[in-house]
């Protein structure tokens, strides 16, 4: 299912009168630049890291995200150097991951003709910017096929910057990594935040930088091990803390509840346990099921399928969703609320009805978001996936198309790529 589109974010900022507590980290857009950059060589980090089949893609949300900055950037007369990278070369050239297998795809979204150049820096790079017209798109090859770009080398970093005038990121989904054409370039040049970063740093900062309180958070998924970090941060900064997929089945073993044969961590019960007194110490309420979905068969519409209280699983059952009760009442716990921070599922969404108490939680939370009640940033592929499955996606104030970085800032973590911005 294709990611749902960056947008602008809704409600940023805050109603006039009310005042966060800390300022937003101060970093350059390209509302900084003057209005005419004629004469100008903007370099821009993009993500072009497009799923493909049969040479094409299969999904563009990546090049709609960055739309708008190359736009921008060439209406005001720039030329627009995109560097991107492709697939994990392991700094070796490959034909099949050049960034020449998705030129025909950005510029069908784009809607412009990009000029391909088959280096990232040296004499051939400096011709094909000598063809460039002002307002002209080039597309860089694969910043990966350089052994420097992962190491960050800064030899390769200043061969690219020798190129262009600014610098501009806006691959909030690569921030995470300190590479070259991610960190190591906004040291060297004048650094911007591109329309996609810009909309997505505000929108994280309303979630959990200096949100409105109370704050909520749902953690879904299925294995605690993957989300440790990211409990452990939110215990500290959530007033509510919501937990289900097979996340919630670890928890409830832990309190001493019979799973059956659910999918479950058994042991992380003294971690979980762990971060249960961490959070009421920190006065952050955690939510678990008290009544679940459950079924002897891993399968659409089983016969076997039952609602019943989480200490009534049977031996050879699964917990497959969080039953309506508990929905409901997780419902109510949202309309107590201000902020949403969303990662993961309920349950096994993919299969019905499996899908109930994600699509019943997240149109709550779109429903409160629409009357403006509600301020609500979900990330995370399987969270997108399942938000537009429930149709819900259009209505979060914010949906980030990020994997990776997503989760490193749910955990707390300093992005290498946002940080070198921060003026």
């Amino acid at each position: 299912m294709p990611l749902h589109p960056v947008r602008p974010a809704r409600g940023f900022p805050p109603p006039a009168g009310e005042e966060r507590s800390e300022p937003i980290p101060k970093f350059k857009t390209l509302d900084d630049l003057p209005a005419n950059l004629t004469g100008e060589i903007a370099l821009v980090r993009v993500d072009l890291n497009l799923p493909m089949k049969d040479g094409s893609a299969t999904d563009v949300t990546r090049v709609e995200a960055v739309k708008p900055t190359i736009l921008e950037l060439a209406g005001r007369g720039a030329k627009v150097l995109l560097l991107a990278h492709f697939g994990r070369p392991g700094g070796q050239r490959s034909s099949t991951l050049s960034t020449s297998m998705v030129i025909g795809d950005v510029g069908r979204v784009i809607g412009e003709e990009i000029m391909f150049i088959p280096e990232i820096a040296g004499p051939v790079v400096e011709q094909s910017i000598g063809i460039l017209r002002s307002g002209d798109i080039g597309l860089l090859d694969n910043t990966r096929f350089w052994p420097g770009e992962e190491a960050n080398d800064p030899d390769l970093a200043k061969a690219i910057a020798a190129h262009g005038t600014l610098y501009v990121n806006d691959a909030f989904s690569a921030a995470h990594r300190a590479h070259a054409t991610t960190e190591g370039l906004a040291h060297l040049l004048p650094a911007y935040a591109g329309r996609s970063m810009e909309a997505e740093l505000k929108a994280l900062d309303a979630a959990l930088g200096t949100p409105e309180q109370p704050v909520a958070a749902v953690v879904g998924g299925a294995k605690v091990s993957t989300k440790l970090a990211v409990l452990e941060n939110l215990v500290g900064k959530v007033q509510h803390l919501i937990i289900g997929g097979g996340m919630a089945n670890t928890f409830l073993a832990a309190r001493g509840v019979n799973v059956g044969r659910s999918l479950c961590e058994h042991d992380l019960a003294p971690t979980v346990t762990a971060i249960m007194d961490e959070a009421e110490r920190a006065g952050c309420t955690v939510h678990l099921p008290y009544d679940v979905v459950v079924a002897r068969e891993f399968a659409a519409n089983p016969a076997s399928l039952r609602v019943c209280n989480v200490h009534e699983v049977a031996e050879d059952e699964m917990i497959l969703d969080v039953g309506p009760t508990a929905v409901e009442a997780l419902a109510d716990v949202l309309k107590t609320c201000r902020t949403l921070v969303w990662n993961g599922p309920m349950g096994a969404f993919e299969t019905e009805p499996f899908d109930a108490a994600t699509v019943a939680l997240a149109r709550t939370a779109a429903a409160l978001t629409l009357e403006g009640s509600l301020i609500s940033v979900a990330g995370g592929g399987d969270t997108v996936a399942a938000l537009a499955h429930a149709g819900a996606a259009e209505d979060f104030t914010y949906i980030s198309t990020a994997g990776g970085a997503f989760l490193e800032w749910m955990e707390g973590r300093i992005l290498p790529g946002v940080a070198a911005l921060e003026a």
